[in-house]
């Protein structure tokens, strides 16, 4: 297939399904609480929420990787041949804990696929649901918006006038946070440690902040003003990309509605990622 190609050509793809089991191994788990400076839950607590983005990764061995790390396309996941992947943003409803160093369940399902054609070319955006279960019940359902992009520069956002905020947090995005970060996902896309593939295949400046790491960062710091409440959902939109060891800002307030307003700021103010969490 061709960058080129018509959403039709996609329509195989809508409504596949995927599933995984995992353990949700308090060995990784620490080694995610490590990463982000959080205490280890233990055996039969709660995982902490958006953690479990680290598990259901199914290893593949390295002559079965694209050339950008990412597992060849193709199977679950249509190709976009000539296409650069990212994810773009989400949507995720916690309905109940996932337990700590218990079997997991998730079922994937592609439950949308349309082309659209921006400033930098033709875009595939490819939503897939994630239904998480642990003893046969549902506990995390969330919506993964994943985009691939013709391979031109990406667009990089203009600073947008700051909202007000009650609470803010710097981020220094060192590598060793994005290898342990790549490591605790088992992410083998190459722009967040290949700073010449980085540069010189996707067009980025420079090794890239991974999307969801920003996302637990904005849900961690949603926690921590909300009272003691737990999230009752939260999504995230990717806006622009944040570099390595170029400074970032977490800032959030509350909305009128009890909901917290959540985005990421880059050193020069352009807003890199928006998010909103509802609490209970």
């Amino acid at each position: 297939m061709t960058a080129t190609q018509s959403p039709t050509d996609y329509r195989a793809w809508l409504g596949r399904t995927e599933e995984a089991v995992d353990e949700l191994s308090r060995n990784l788990i620490k080694r995610i609480a490590a990463t982000f400076g959080e205490t280890a839950p233990a055996v039969g607590q709660p995982l902490p929420p958006l953690w479990m983005w680290c598990f259901f990764q199914e290893p593949v061995v390295e002559a079965q990787l694209g050339s950008d790390g990412h597992p060849a396309r193709g199977g679950f996941l249509p190709p976009a041949d000539n296409r650069n992947r990212m994810w773009a943003g989400g949507r995720v409803e916690f309905i109940a804990p996932l337990k700590v160093g218990a079997e997991a369940h998730r079922l994937s399902t592609i439950v949308h696929i349309e082309e659209k054609h921006g400033r930098t070319g033709a875009l595939l955006f490819v939503t897939v649901r994630h239904d998480y279960s642990q003893h046969g019940q549902l506990c995390v359902r969330e919506e993964q918006d994943i985009v691939y992009r013709e391979p031109n520069p990406p667009k990089r956002s203009s600073a947008q006038a700051a909202e007000p905020a009650d609470w803010n947090e710097a981020v220094a995005p060192t590598p060793t946070l994005l290898f342990r970060y790549s490591a605790v996902t088992f992410n083998g896309h190459r722009i967040h440690y290949d700073q010449a593939y980085a540069r010189n295949e996707e067009g980025y400046p420079d090794l890239v902040v991974h999307g969801p790491l920003t996302a637990t960062l904005l849900q961690q710091l949603a926690l921590a003003h909300g009272d003691g409440r737990a999230l009752a959902s939260f999504e995230f939109r990717g806006v622009s990309p944040l570099f390595v060891s170029r400074p970032f800002r977490l800032e959030g307030h509350t909305n009128e509605d009890g909901s917290l307003a959540l985005w990421a700021r880059g050193p020069d103010g352009e807003l890199a990622m928006s998010a909103t969490a509802t609490l209970r």
